[in-house]
């Protein structure tokens, strides 16, 4: 998914407190594409990465059954993974590896940019598509090591399930949670989960002490280490839990995002993520210029040009423990 943001800021990556917090946080509303509005959740003021999530987008429910839905352009990334997470509907991804997939409900679409790479992502055409969209999309920082290396999109169906007991089930998308381990390649310790509650859950998710982590809410209301979670709203949790208690009066669900504190210095720019003014400058002028991210071969429509770039330096933050 793109940041369409026509006058991106520069994102720095802040310290965070260390130890328990319960921070709850509304989403922002941001317009994505021709008829898609979402709650941009990372980065917010005083919240910038979550391990290393670094961009949360919730979207839906939306009735879309007479509508075009989600219609995002052709636009460029570097320095991240993409998970395309999906509670109802569709969305039909392109990139310029050549990949076509339809990604659906409880299905992981994960595409690593590394040096650089491009993508769409588009319900299907009207009246081709289911009526209701509701998911997440985000993002994590690639390490250094990961960073320019080479593109890449995986597909998986067959995630590993969680029953944690007295109505909680979870799905691991990304990384480990409990002793269970996703497919999809991740490149720095981390998870996200997404957890159900069933009516009258009361239960204690087991989680890592090391890890800083923040609960998503999709639908219901789940209640998280005592918090109630408004639909659309995140809560960070901050580290040193080895527990986590949830609750849930009526069916629920929320997203579990965590990891290590992402330790290095970044840029967060539009659709990149880089380490110097130089990286993002040489993206945006790459993209500009037809060069380096490929084609988007099938999309119906113009890609995304890049927005200009701040007059003031873009400089590298960084967080601390």
């Amino acid at each position: 998914m793109s940041n369409l943001d026509l006058r991106p800021p520069a994102t720095p990556c802040a310290a965070g407190p260390t130890g328990p917090v319960r921070d709850l946080r509304p989403g922002r509303p941001v317009p994505l594409g021709e008829s898609t509005v979402v709650r941009r959740l990372l980065p917010t003021l005083g919240r910038r990465m979550v391990g290393a999530w670094c961009f949360v987008d919730h979207y839906g429910p939306d009735d879309i059954a007479d509508e075009p839905g989600m219609q995002v352009p052709p636009h460029p990334h570097i320095g991240l993974q993409t998970v395309s997470w999906l509670h109802e509907g569709e969305v039909l991804h392109r990139d310029s590896l050549g990949s076509l997939q339809t990604i659906r409900p409880r299905q992981l679409g994960l595409m690593t940019s590394g040096r650089a790479i491009s993508h769409s992502e588009e319900s299907p055409r009207p009246h081709r598509h289911a009526p209701i969209l509701h998911g997440a999309q985000l993002w994590v920082a690639l390490p250094g090591e990961r960073r320019h290396a080479e593109p890449s999109f995986e597909f998986h169906t067959d995630l590993p399930h969680i029953a944690g007991g007295n109505g909680l089930r979870a799905t691991v998308i990304l990384g480990t949670l409990d002793g269970a381990t996703s497919p999809g390649t991740a490149h720095t310790p981390l998870v996200g989960a997404d957890i159900a509650l069933a009516g009258g859950t009361d239960a204690r998710l087991p989680v890592e002490e090391d890890f800083e982590y923040a609960a998503l809410a999709m639908a219901g209301e789940a209640e998280v280490d005592g918090v109630p979670l408004p639909v659309g709203s995140l809560l960070y949790l901050g580290t040193g839990r080895r527990e986590l208690p949830v609750r849930a009066t009526a069916d629920a669900a929320f997203m579990l995002l965590g990891g290590l504190p992402f330790e290095e210095r970044l840029i967060m720019w539009w659709n990149f993520v880089g380490r110097t003014q130089e990286d993002i400058a040489q993206a945006r002028e790459d993209w500009a210029a037809g060069t380096r991210f490929g084609e988007v071969k099938g999309y119906d429509g113009a890609r995304l040009a890049a927005p200009e770039l701040p007059p003031t330096p873009l400089k590298p933050r960084g967080r601390t423990r």
